[in-house]
């Protein structure tokens, strides 16, 4: 069907819409000419009828749809319809001056200029391939877009599951760790809890012990002091029974003498007997006073020799008057016991008694209460006078130290046993303390406080080293280094029975006592050697029952050690020995006197055979 006239049209393409997306500018073009070109090589033809097929779309015009890309989904679903009706006029058209133009304002497509004749013929069939083709590439974007939509929305929501996820992650470590701290302090507060309480058990374990030992010591005292007083209530129902009957003896020889003289004087031939009688005893009165007179004279020459043994030539004595008075006193009160008493055999046999007991003597409570009621029995005994008894214990007891080896550490636990044995035998026998002492002070002159001080080489002799305590080895004097051991192992011994206490019982030489010692040890004896070691050894002992009982007026001591005697003892240089001042320094810096000395408090039994 041929045209004769053509219908001009100008195809508006915005910048939004595009009729055929997958076409380019240059293709639009090329299918113009074609179609021009086309228009113009073939002749005019005359009109015909038209097929059949067009004869229902005669009147249709020619619909070409336009899609924005911005209107909504509910126009393209309108327009989808309106787009599927393409309707031909006839199987050839021509588009007379067709013009397509681009504006300048945007990316339009401007044909104004150029007319384009569409001469092709169409089929229906065809364009509904094309249009079908056509929406089933838009279906296909369509189905592409929201595919990527929706895997965009999948990848935000997987980012945002992600970003939770790592937050709940990073809280839970947090909360994990803030828990494990809280288990961690509550852990730790637990352990100091159980610590606390093992230690208040250890605690009132040590008391408790402590508390029994000392009732023990205390029942057995008392138990002794009732068979004690049992005992002397005896003994003074037997005296006051033998008073009495003396009493009566005399009473019946006073009336015996009554009748006697009454009978002399009527007889007077008895006269000259009674005047020679009378005479008699005037001359037993004569020589009982010249004897008086003689006893007198000899005890003054006693005195005056101890006198002057204390002021020998060439020797320095360094000691307090009252030390010195209390020396001698006690000396004189041994003196007084003949020092052959060995050689009898009764008194040899009791001395043999009374160093076996003190032989069996070991650190332990059972073995304490033993070895003191022995000891009470054997002094309270009749077989041997109070004095010899107390002298040859007191001499047993301090030679524990020639018995047992000083330098042991076991010593010091057995010296601590000693100061209990002392204190329960002198408490029910008190005559024995000044024996004790007196032996004290006989072995070892720091026991007083007192030392001798040679001031030139001819004092330093034989008799000079026998008088400061130097003992006798194989006829030579001991060494200096064994005179020092044994120093302060007599020391020690003193120590401990100073500082030993018991509930109930009464110290005659207690704590007060070492008190004055340590006074008088500072005030009066020169920093040396020899008494660098003695202090030392009073200090360990019974240092702290001293702390305990002083408190600040020990600390003031401590402080007069460490700001004269120390200083004093480093300006002698080399004639003092160095282990001398750092065990001094290392009490005072280590703080001994706050810890209990070891051995202090007697064990129930033994837990090793060292001692034996």
């Amino acid at each position: 069907m041929a045209v004769s006239a053509f219908a001009r049209m100008e195809l508006r393409c915005p910048r939004e819409l595009d009729p055929c997306p997958n076409w380019t500018l240059g293709d639009v073009l090329t299918e113009l000419d074609a179609l021009q070109a086309t228009r113009r090589a073939a002749p005019p033809t005359p009109l015909k009828q038209p097929p059949e097929w067009a004869s229902s779309a005669r009147e249709k015009a020619f619909v070409m749809r336009v899609e924005e890309e911005d209107d909504s989904e509910e126009e393209d679903d309108n327009g989808d319809e309106d787009s599927r009706a393409l309707v031909t006029t006839g199987a050839r058209f021509s588009c007379n001056d067709l013009e397509l133009s681009f504006e300048e304002s945007g990316d339009e497509l401007d044909c104004s200029g150029t007319s384009y004749s569409l001469m092709e013929k169409r089929s229906i069939e065809k364009s509904i391939l094309l249009e079908l083709e056509r929406e089933h590439h838009l279906k296909i974007q369509e189905e592409v877009r929201n595919k990527l939509s929706s895997l965009e929305v999948c990848h935000q929501n997987e980012i945002q599951r992600t970003i939770s996820a790592f937050a709940r992650l990073q809280k839970y470590a947090e909360s994990r760790k803030e828990l494990d701290r809280r288990l961690d302090v509550q852990f730790q507060r637990k352990i100091a809890e159980v610590l606390d309480k093992h230690l208040s058990m250890v605690q009132s374990d040590h008391e408790q012990k402590s508390q029994i030992v000392e009732r023990r010591i205390r029942d057995d005292a008392a138990v002794e002091e009732a068979k004690r007083r049992e005992q002397s209530m005896k003994e003074e129902k037997i005296k006051q029974e033998r008073t009495r009957l003396e009493a009566e003896a005399r009473q019946k020889a006073a009336a015996k003498l009554a009748a006697e003289a009454q009978k002399a004087a009527y007889e007077a031939a008895k006269k000259e007997a009674l005047e020679k009688e009378a005479a008699k005893l005037r001359a037993e009165a004569v020589s009982t006073s010249g004897q008086i007179s003689q006893n007198s004279v000899a005890h003054a020459t006693i005195v005056n020799s101890i006198e002057m043994k204390s002021e020998l030539p060439g020797i320095k004595v360094y000691a307090d008057s009252s030390a010195l008075k209390a020396e001698s006193r006690r000396r004189a009160l041994q003196d007084q016991v003949p020092s052959n008493i060995y050689l009898s055999k009764e008194f040899s046999r009791h001395d043999r008694l009374i160093g076996k007991s003190i032989s069996k003597l070991m650190p332990t409570t059972d073995s304490v209460k033993a070895r003191a009621s022995e000891l009470i029995k054997a002094l309270d005994g009749q077989d041997c006078p109070r004095p010899i008894a107390c002298r040859l214990f007191a001499d047993k007891m301090i030679s524990i130290v020639k018995s047992r080896n000083p330098k042991d550490k076991t010593f010091g636990n057995l010296a601590f046993a000693c100061g209990y044995v002392m204190l329960l035998v002198t408490n029910q026998v008190p005559d024995a303390m000044d024996y004790l002492l007196a032996e004290f002070h006989k072995v070892c002159m720091y026991t007083v406080p007192k030392h001798l001080h040679a001031l030139n080489a001819q004092a330093r002799n034989t008799d000079y080293y026998r008088l400061i305590g130097y003992q006798e080895e194989d006829g030579k004097l001991q060494s200096t280094e064994a005179y020092l051991v044994n120093a302060v192992a007599y020391v020690k011994l003193y120590a401990a029975m100073i500082q030993t206490e018991i509930k109930g019982v009464r110290h005659p030489h207690g704590l007060a006592e070492g008190w004055k010692w340590l006074a008088m040890f500072l005030n009066t004896l020169p920093a040396i050697t020899a008494t660098a070691f003695a202090l030392h050894a009073f200090l360990k002992t019974a240092g702290f029952a001293l702390h305990k009982k002083y408190g600040s007026q020990f600390m003031k001591i401590l402080d007069v050690i460490s700001r004269q005697f120390i200083p004093a003892l480093k300006e002698q240089g080399s004639k003092v020995q160095p282990e001398a001042i750092s065990n001094l320094e290392n009490y005072l810096k280590d703080k001994k006197h706050l810890e209990e000395p070891e051995g202090q408090y007697l064990a129930q039994q033994l837990l090793s055979k060292g001692y034996m």
